[in-house]
């Protein structure tokens, strides 16, 4: 085994490791206000049956809607299972979902209405998700129970599907077509909680904060392993949203655990709405993807991100960031701080060129502009001039990190006309089997980092420059 020492090296102290300045942002994160609980209202009232068995869309609406009419409280169940299609709660409401209580989710795809929304970042008609809160403000959704959306009859679909396309040279529009619903939406709203509550096999992406600001996501479990592993089951996905906060939870789905996003390609410039001003802290990520994921969508910029106290068993990567040369946008001024990770596939992952089947949309031989819809429009038109595609990323500081039993330490991969740029590597151990390779980097920093790898690889540290 070789120890591959970069500048002076102490031994790792977690408990004497002081943390950095928080920045000043951080303690105007979250929703700044929660809705009364002065009024209760139960689901059963309004014919709700707890059998899981019995559609019970309507009633669970029609409680909703009167508790919103009567000036906001809470909207509860009495113990039981409950089948539904989507739901929509308003301002001034807090659906509560017991213990005892499981919420599920139709497998019927005419249970979720088609609205106007973002997905990958295209904006598109999709369906509505099984929880839904759009335009409010002041909402809740909390408790102690479960949410099973029942995904699995759409992850067959997309597997169907893909088998269909994929030779059709179409991976790149699939994952659009398929249309599988989200669990829990929160978009174009303010001052919104999601806490406590157990989420389970989403049939796509599990919770979206969509265009919203003010939102705090505090405690949920997410398990999208259970009956199978469901693809693209995100765990946390924060769109061109701001003032965000997100902590306590535990996340084990099958793509990234934690993800920030903001617009894909031609729409995402377009839109130009960035994340920004984030706080996620105290959150653990299993399986999946990504511990923290930026990207792929880029386009409408990230910045402004601080993650801290994160553990990840088992996930693929790390801190992962993502883009391609048709997204654009800046990545800048990300703080990954206080991790500890095991067994995870690449510690540090950066590359501009992520995923090219699914990245760079091509019309095959056999169709024309004029018999397709309007969302593989969007995916097809150009961005001009090609430099506006270019992302950039940059000020990205990483301090007090313990990685142990990766398969690779570092994977950065910049551009020739965009390098990675002005990354700070502090308080760093990495045990991996292999080091991995950095190119196209422009000053980077390291302070008392260790990388010990099986295969006795070194890693070329560019110090300055353009280097490969």
């Amino acid at each position: 085994m070789i120890k591959f020492r970069l500048l002076p090296v102490f031994i790792w102290l977690v408990v004497s490791i002081a943390k950095a300045d928080e920045p000043s942002w951080v303690n105007k994160v979250g929703a700044k206000t929660y809705p009364s609980e002065k009024r209760t209202i139960e689901v059963n009232e309004f014919g709700a049956a707890n059998d899981g068995k019995t559609l019970a869309t309507g009633a669970i609406q029609k409680a909703i809607d009167k508790c919103f009419a009567a000036g906001g409280g809470v909207v509860t169940f009495k113990p039981g299972k409950y089948l539904t299609g989507s739901i929509f709660i308003k301002s001034g409401v807090v659906l509560d979902i017991p213990k005892n209580v499981e919420i599920l989710g139709s497998q019927n795809l005419g249970d979720y209405p088609e609205i106007d929304t973002r997905v990958a970042g295209i904006e598109m008609r999709w369906p509505a998700a099984l929880i839904n809160i759009i335009g409010q403000k002041n909402a809740a959704v909390s408790g102690n129970g479960i949410i099973n959306a029942q995904g699995k009859v759409f992850w067959d679909k997309y597997w169907n599907m893909r088998k269909e396309y994929d030779p059709k040279g179409l991976r790149w529009i699939v994952d659009y077509d398929a249309k599988r619903p989200r669990t829990l939406l929160v978009s174009n709203s303010s001052d919104i909680t999601i806490r406590q509550v157990t989420l389970q096999q989403a049939g796509f992406w599990t919770v979206q904060l969509l265009y919203s600001n003010q939102v705090t996501v505090d405690g949920i479990t997410v398990r999208n392993n259970i009956d199978g592993h469901g693809p693209s089951t995100d765990g946390v996905d924060i769109d061109s949203s701001t003032y965000i906060l997100v902590q306590n939870c535990d996340i084990d789905c099958n793509d990234d655990d934690f993800c920030l996003k903001a617009g894909r390609d031609w729409d995402g410039l377009r839109v130009n709405k960035p994340t920004e001003y984030i706080l996620i802290r105290k959150c653990i990520a299993r399986k999946g993807g990504g511990l923290l994921t930026l990207g792929s969508e880029t386009s409408g910029g990230i910045r402004h991100v601080l993650a801290t106290d994160l553990e990840s068993n088992g996930t693929g990567n790390g801190l992962n960031i993502k883009s391609a040369t048709t997204r654009g946008g800046t990545i800048e001024d990300i703080h990954f701080q206080n991790v500890v990770m095991n067994g995870v596939g690449t510690a540090f992952q950066f590359t501009m060129n992520w995923n090219p089947s699914y990245s760079y949309s091509k019309l095959p031989e056999g169709y024309t502009l004029d018999n397709i819809p309007p969302h593989w429009k969007k995916m097809l038109t150009k961005v001009e001039p090609v430099e506006r595609g270019i992302p950039h990323f940059k000020d990205v500081y990483v301090d007090n990190v313990k990685v142990t039993g990766a398969k690779k330490a570092i994977n950065a991969i910049g551009l020739d006309q965009s390098g990675l740029n002005n990354f700070h590597f502090n308080n760093i151990t990495i045990a991996a089997a292999t080091a991995g390779d950095i190119e196209f980097a422009n000053n980077w920093q390291w302070n008392n980092v260790v990388i010990s790898t099986t295969d006795n690889s070194k890693l070329q540290v560019p110090t300055e420059g353009n280097a490969r």
